[in-house]
């Protein structure tokens, strides 16, 4: 129970951090530097720590959230239906209605533009109040 409460007593950068430094791999270093390019698209970030120790980052509302897999590390945007991706970075639930994520694997590089920004997209979509499907470019 004491362990419980000092991660509830702890500020969600400072556990989120600690998650980056405990997985002390590829996937740390991954993770570290997808939250760097989402604190760098938006300074006002929030971080939080959610549903027993998932990193999230917020901006009126959930912009994503950061997890952890022996050969992933997931990045999933819980609008992301809804944000035009040219890029396209988004490649994992693709199939769902609303959410849309990005699995990145060991070696693999993320677009540091086209992520931030589908950041800055999701905070636009959190500000508007609006969640309606992006439309999907003609081929």
């Amino acid at each position: 129970m004491k362990k419980m409460d000092e991660i509830q007593s702890s500020p969600a950068s400072d556990l989120i951090s600690k998650r980056i430094t405990e997985l002390g791999d590829w996937r740390g270093e991954t993770l570290g530097k997808l939250r760097q390019f989402i604190k760098e698209a938006d300074p006002d970030v929030v971080e939080e720590w959610k549903w027993m120790g998932t990193p999230v980052w917020s901006h009126d509302g959930i912009i994503c959230t950061g997890e952890s897999y022996k050969d992933k590390v997931k990045l999933t945007f819980l609008k992301g239906a809804s944000l035009k991706d040219p890029a396209p970075l988004f490649n994992s639930s693709l199939d769902g209605n609303v959410r849309r994520a990005i699995d990145i694997h060991e070696g693999e590089e993320v677009d540091e533009s086209a992520f931030k920004a589908l950041v800055r997209q999701a905070i636009a979509l959190n500000s508007s109040g609006k969640s309606k499907p992006a439309k999907k470019a003609k081929s």
